[in-house]
């Protein structure tokens, strides 16, 4: 239920955001893209700003289309800037400018003289979205956008687009709502998984957690880093940046602990170490926040530095590292391995371009690439959870039927071991009356009339079914061997055959006898032949007349495997699930002892014993000993 959920969470901001990004694209039918704007540096004091000062420069200080390069050539600290463009006819009713990126600190606009705009902020966020309005009496104004606060081209680097105002708004309104709603999305799944951490056994939370950790991470990334929050909550601007640094800072220790989780210390113990040394870089990251925050005019440098610079080239190493990793344990051919590292990869990857763009212009880039990596990351991570709680049920299931099967073979040995004590009290006093009455009724049978002398024969046969029963409560008391040698298994097999090979035919059944190889194993002769009697004897009357008993056997790794098959009337599961029980027999006068006595023996001489059968089919019975190589070996 879990795994659909989180499913659920991913899937609806990804539909959303498609609607917002067709939407986007639809818009541009009826809209009108300014594309000769102009740029020049401005070297002038903050209180001096005023588009008067720079409307009659030279045109040679305006920078034009193809000009437009060389504003990052500039090399005299000055790092203030103005752009400029000029109004076309409006034939909207309601008319505005949107300015989809524009870089610097602080941003003023202007129509002609008259200020339309104005964001000054004292922290280090520098993107910023324009949406201005203009009426049809505007065409032919001049409008002059101020930017300060970079040194590496700061002005106008998005788009200029004029259109109707309600429509231009509900496309700057959703221009950064993709950042926000996949940011949301993956809040809100952490928040779950962490809601789940609370019902999981202990050994799995430390890895909920990281992941969870790792999850809230990204999504305080999307969320902070788009100018969404900045543009309608600019006052709290401070708060933004400084949740996007506090997540930068844990998203990867909080990775390594997971990757750690997952495949353990890594080879050469590259992940621990790793992760130790992330760890305590993240807090002297964490220490230079804090001393920015109330003294950022006194270590903003150096926090710039530690928090951006430096610590962009540790992920590209560090993720370029687990890259490596994830392929090598994936080169093991695990599935969820080979799921993670496509995820993985395509994050990584994506944040490696990302970052190596933003340092080859200069730190002029907004970061775009890594957002879709990190969704590919997170679904794959989702998958990996389904396919957990797939396993999980699974192994539930197998414990269930394991449980039942213990449970079952529980309640066999205990009624085995009632019936062993049981019989082994019994027996012995039995068997001594049944002994004397049957001498005393064999001494009457001699002096009596030939009429009576018949029921005496009746009798005695009666009386030896029952010592043979008592034999077999005996044998199943006392399996144990007490004079146990090494055996020919084949001469063994030979001997049983000889012994019911007339029963059979009498039955106009044949046994056949394969034997390749000799084959040794220790045990007891008698008890040995005893087992294989019953079950060749059970294999002939299962024939129902005419038919074949086929016995073969060989070795097999240290093991060796005796086959005794018939093409008899078979039986149904029901009948093979009893096997071996108390006084459950498919013959008319059997008490099921025979299959009792069998499985004891087998079991004594350390085997196993197995049958395999279907109604009309047929059974096949399959017994496995230790060969003599392997008992010498134990």
């Amino acid at each position: 239920m879990i795994k659909y959920i989180l499913l659920l969470l991913l899937v609806v901001p990804l539909l959303l955001v498609s609607t917002i990004s067709m939407g986007k694209s639809d818009a541009r039918n009826v809209q009108t893209v300014i594309s000769d704007w102009q740029f020049m540096w401005d070297d002038q004091p903050g209180a001096l700003i005023s588009p008067t000062i720079v409307r009659d420069r030279e045109k040679e200080e305006w920078l034009t289309g193809a000009q437009e390069k060389e504003r990052s050539l500039n090399s005299d600290g000055v790092n203030s800037a103005w752009n400029r463009f000029t109004l076309p006819a409006l034939p909207w009713k309601h008319s505005a400018i949107m300015i989809n990126h524009v870089k610097g600190q602080n941003v003023l606009a202007f129509l002609d003289d008259e200020p339309v705009f104005e964001a000054k902020r004292d922290y280090g966020y520098t993107n910023h979205a324009l949406l201005i309005p203009v009426h049809p009496e505007d065409a032919g104004k001049t409008v002059y956008v101020w930017t300060n606060g970079t040194h590496h081209m700061p002005g106008i680097q998005g788009e200029v687009i004029l259109g109707d105002y309600e429509h231009l708004q509900r496309v700057f309104i959703k221009n950064d709502m993709k950042d926000f709603i996949l940011g949301c999305s993956f809040f809100i799944i952490a928040v779950v998984m962490l809601f789940c951490c609370l019902f999981l056994p202990k050994y799995t939370v430390s890895s909920w957690l990281s992941l969870s950790v790792v999850i809230l991470a990204s999504g305080t990334l999307l969320i902070t880093y788009s100018p969404f929050l900045y543009t309608f909550y600019e006052d709290l601007g401070k708060l933004w940046v400084s949740l996007f640094d506090i997540s930068l800072f844990a998203v990867l220790p909080a990775l390594y602990y997971y990757f750690e989780n997952i495949y353990g210390p890594g080879p050469y113990r590259l992940l621990r170490y790793c992760r130790r040394f992330q760890v305590a870089y993240s807090g002297v990251c964490l220490l230079f926040l804090v001393v920015n925050i109330f003294a950022p005019q006194s270590v903003y440098e150096m926090y710039y530095f530690v928090s951006v610079k430096f610590l962009g080239i540790l992920i590209i190493l560090e993720l370029l590292l687990l890259i490596g990793i994830t392929i090598l344990y994936a080169s093991k051919r695990n599935m969820d391995a080979y799921i993670f590292s496509v995820g993985f990869g395509m994050m990584a990857v994506a944040t490696v371009g990302d970052l190596l763009t933003f340092y080859y212009r200069g730190g002029h880039y907004v970061f775009v690439l890594w957002k879709w990596g990190l969704v590919a990351m997170m679904v794959s991570l989702i998958v990996m959870l389904g396919r957990k709680f797939v396993r999980s049920h699974e192994q539930v299931l197998t414990y269930s039927r394991k449980l039942e099967m213990f449970n079952d073979e529980l309640q066999r040995s205990e009624k085995l071991e009632v019936i062993s004590e049981l019989a082994a009290s019994v027996t012995h006093e039995v068997r001594n009356p049944l002994q004397v009455t049957r001498g005393f009724m064999q001494l009457l049978s001699e002096n009596s009339k030939d009429k009576d002398r018949e029921y005496f024969n009746l009798a005695l046969k009666e009386l030896d079914r029952a010592s043979g029963i008592i034999t077999d409560f005996l044998t199943f008391a006392k399996p144990e061997m007490e004079h146990e040698t090494r055996l020919n298994v084949g001469d063994e097999l030979k001997h049983v055959r000889g012994i019911l090979q007339p029963l059979a035919n009498l039955s106009g059944g044949t046994i056949e006898l394969e034997l390749t190889q000799d084959l040794f194993m220790i045990g007891n002769s008698s008890k040995l032949k005893q087992a294989m009697i019953n079950i060749v004897k059970n294999s002939i009357e299962a024939l129902d007349g005419e038919g074949l008993v086929r016995i073969w056997a060989y070795a097999r790794n240290g093991e060796i495997i005796i086959h005794i098959k018939d093409n008899g009337i078979g039986m149904d599961d029901e009948d093979l699930a009893r096997l071996g029980e108390a006084y459950f027999s498919k013959k008319s006068k059997g008490t099921g002892l025979g299959l009792m006595v069998t499985f004891r023996i087998i079991e004594a001489m350390q085997g196993s014993i197995n049958f395999y059968s279907k109604k009309g089919s047929g059974t096949e019975v399959v017994i496995c000993f230790p060969s003599i190589m392997s008992t010498k070996s134990e």
